[in-house]
C-alpha cells in the first residue's frame, strides 16, 4: 500500500478549496475529490499517461485501483465546461481590459485528428485559456467557428472585459472581420502582404506591401484613415521584421481601431502559442496519450489547463515565469 506525504495532503486541501467553490453544487464530492488528485498528480509528473498519474496520486490506494477510477472517470464523465471556464476565470492575475490570442493547434495520434481552435488571455508572455472548441475536421477553422466560440466567450464573461483580439493570418475573411466589426471588438489581424487594399476615396486598389515598403528593420508605421479590405472598413499598421529563418519581412497588421497600438500589442499573440508548447512537448505531454473518444479529448484538455492554472496559483512547484517567456 502506498503512503501519503503530508505535504501532498496539504496541497490537495488548497486545490480541494478552490474545486469545491466552483463544482460543489453540481459534483458529488468523491468526484470533486478524484479530480483534485488528478490535478495534483498532473502537476507533479507532467504527462497525461494515466499510469504514471495513478502512482502520483496523494492516497493510500494502490495504483491499481486509481487506475480503474481514472479510466472510469474519462469514459464516463462529462464536465460542465462552463464550470471549468469560470473557476480558470476566477484564478487569472487579471480580469479586465484582456487581450485575448486566437490561435488553433492539431496533431494527429493514429487515425484520430484532434484539431483545437482556442482564444487565451494572454499574460506575461503567456496565454491561459478558459474555452476551447474541438472542430470535427482537419485544417483551417471558418468564420462561423470563431464567432461561435467569441460569443461564448462574450456569454460567459462578458464583452466589457475584452480589450482586443489579436490573430495571424489564418483568421481572415470578410464575415469574419465584418462579424467583429458590427460588434465593435477591436482587433490586430496580420495579413498576407500581397492582399489587395483600396483606398475608399479614390477607389484605387493597391497590394498592401505597398504601403510599408519603405520600411527598414525593426521600424514600424500606421494609418490614421481608413482602407476597405473585402468590403470591410479597417486601419492599417505594419512593421518589418526578421522571420524564424532570420529574413526580412513585412508584418501588416488590419485593426478596428487605434491602430498606433498595433505593432506592440501583437507581439502579445505570442502567448498563444507559449501555451500550446507547455500543453504539448515542454509541458504536459498532451500528445502521449490518445483519446479513445472525443469526450475523453474534451476531459484531457480541461484538466490541463485547470493543473496549470493551480500549479501556478497555490505554488505545487517552484515554477520560474522566465521559464514560459521567450
Amino acid at each position: 500500500m502506498k503512503t501519503t506525504n503530508s505535504k501532498d495532503l496539504v496541497k490537495v486541501n488548497q486545490i480541494l478549496t478552490i474545486m469545491q467553490e466552483h463544482f460543489g453544487q453540481s459534483v458529488n464530492l468523491a468526484r470533486i475529490k478524484l479530480m483534485t488528485m488528478l490535478l495534483h498528480a498532473l502537476c507533479v509528473v507532467q504527462t497525461v499517461s494515466l499510469h504514471k498519474l495513478a502512482g502520483a496520486m496523494p492516497t493510500d490506494v494502490d495504483r491499481d485501483s486509481s487506475l480503474r477510477r481514472l479510466q472510469r472517470f474519462f469514459a464516463k464523465y462529462v464536465l460542465d465546461l462552463d464550470i471549468v471556464a469560470r473557476m480558470i476565470f476566477s484564478l487569472l492575475p487579471v480580469k479586465t481590459n484582456l487581450v485575448l490570442s486566437m490561435d488553433r493547434t492539431n496533431w494527429k495520434f493514429g487515425d484520430f485528428n484532434i484539431n483545437i481552435l482556442m482564444p487565451g488571455v494572454t499574460y506575461k508572455g503567456i496565454a491561459f485559456s478558459l474555452i476551447f472548441s474541438l472542430l470535427p475536421k482537419r485544417g483551417n477553422s471558418n468564420w462561423e467557428e470563431r464567432k461561435k466560440i467569441m460569443e461564448r466567450f462574450i456569454r460567459l464573461f462578458g464583452q466589457d472585459c475584452i480589450d482586443c483580439l489579436v490573430a495571424d493570418r489564418e483568421f481572415i475573411g470578410k464575415e469574419w472581420i465584418g462579424w467583429l466589426n458590427s460588434r465593435r471588438i477591436r482587433y490586430y489581424i496580420r495579413i498576407r502582404q500581397n492582399f489587395r487594399i483600396v483606398k475608399p476615396s479614390t477607389g484605387e486598389r493597391i497590394r498592401a506591401w505597398w504601403l510599408f515598403n519603405d520600411l527598414r528593420v525593426g521600424h514600424e508605421k500606421f494609418y490614421h484613415k481608413l482602407f476597405l479590405h473585402r468590403g470591410e472598413y479597417v486601419y492599417l499598421a505594419g512593421s518589418r521584421i526578421k522571420n524564424s529563418d532570420g529574413i526580412p519581412e513585412l508584418q501588416i497588421l488590419i485593426c478596428f481601431n487605434r491602430p498606433e497600438g498595433a505593432v506592440l500589442t501583437y507581439k502579445k499573440r505570442r502567448g498563444i502559442e507559449t501555451a500550446f508548447r507547455a500543453m504539448k512537448s515542454s509541458g504536459f505531454n498532451i500528445e502521449d496519450r490518445t483519446p479513445t473518444c472525443v469526450t475523453e479529448c474534451v476531459s484531457h484538455v480541461c484538466l490541463r489547463w485547470s493543473a496549470w492554472l493551480l500549479y501556478g496559483r497555490i505554488s505545487l512547484v517552484n515554477i520560474k515565469i522566465y521559464t514560459l517567456n521567450r
